[in-house]
């Protein structure tokens, strides 16, 4: 998900607070079309929320998302490490 480096980019920026579509494109110097779909990408896996404000829309990261994802790849990393020597013969 997070391979994209515009949509690495944005959940940068989110991490420092919740910003609107407009914040987005200011920052990241993309197409609003562009950071639209990163940001349905990123709902979409739950990694953002969608906030009404007023007339506009703020997205806020979910920081318990993150650190599930964090530590499911922690325990791969683990595991990896542990079994590298482990290479299964053929048949």
């Amino acid at each position: 998900m997070l391979t994209d480096p515009l949509r690495a980019r944005i959940v940068e920026i989110l991490a420092d607070g919740p910003a609107c579509t407009c914040h987005l494109v200011q920052d990241t110097g993309a197409k609003q079309p562009n950071v639209s779909g990163h940001l349905r990408q990123l709902r979409e896996a739950g990694l953002v929320v969608a906030e009404p404000r007023g007339r506009f829309t703020y997205y806020r990261l979910l920081p318990e998302t993150i650190e599930a994802a964090a530590g499911r790849l922690g325990e791969l990393a683990a595991r990896a490490r542990a079994n590298a020597a482990n290479a299964r013969e053929c048949p």
